[in-house]
């Protein structure tokens, strides 16, 4: 199992980052069904401020490199894409074409022996 934590902005309007949760209330079946197929077993986005975080975990085949190209290929994901980047914005260091950025783990705590 693998387990990756990601993170983006949201543009910095309430009205935007209200609507972006909405549309997260209930997504796209098109959209659940592309995660599923993808390997993703489970997946959570939190917020603060406008700043998104997601914990995506996911079947050992999993691919971030598999997964660009399936979505690349699918016209409702494309679609969902282009509505999410309407209310989302690059991390300052995020490469031209950068949306999600995977985070280092930098602390874990071991199970006490």
């Amino acid at each position: 199992m693998q387990r990756h934590c990601l993170a983006l902005d949201l543009k910095d309007d309430p009205k935007l980052i209200a609507e972006y949760e909405k549309y997260h209330e209930k997504i796209w079946p098109e959209i659940t069904a592309s995660i599923h197929a993808a390997g993703i077993t489970a997946l959570e986005i939190y917020r603060t401020g406008n700043r998104l975080f997601m914990i995506l975990e996911a079947e050992d085949h999993f691919s971030f490199a598999e997964k660009a190209t399936a979505d690349a290929t699918n016209p409702k994901v494309q679609e969902w894409e282009t509505l999410m980047w309407t209310y989302q914005q690059a991390l300052p260091q995020a490469k031209l074409g950068e949306k999600w950025l995977l985070m280092e783990r930098i602390f874990v705590l071991e199970e006490k022996v």
